[in-house]
């Protein structure tokens, strides 16, 4: 006959290996790993703080997931990553071609 202890540690095993499962396992947490990776390279060379996965959840938040694909494509063909990533989610900075 097993220990209440011996009982209880199985089951904080299984929650354990439930909560290391959360983030990244899908999509977009995949890309949001994807682009937090390459900004934060840029951040602490120009020493600011690194942006965290509830940021980049904050910031991405708006955008459907194929267009993240699309910003991947275009942010990783750039001469600079970080700042074309910065422009291309501004709203601001793109005018409507067609007003239409």
């Amino acid at each position: 006959m097993k220990s209440i202890g011996d009982h209880r540690s199985e089951y904080e095993k299984k929650i354990k290996t439930v909560k290391k499962g959360r983030g990244g396992k899908t999509e977009r947490g995949e890309l949001m790993r994807f682009f937090m990776r390459h900004l934060n390279h840029a951040r602490t060379r120009d020493g600011l703080m690194p942006l965290t996965m509830p940021r980049m959840g904050y910031i991405l938040e708006k955008i459907p997931t194929g267009d993240l694909y699309y910003l991947q494509s275009v942010c990783t063909r750039s001469k600079d990553f970080s700042k074309r990533f910065w422009w291309e989610i501004d709203p601001k900075k793109h005018i409507k071609e067609n007003p239409f």
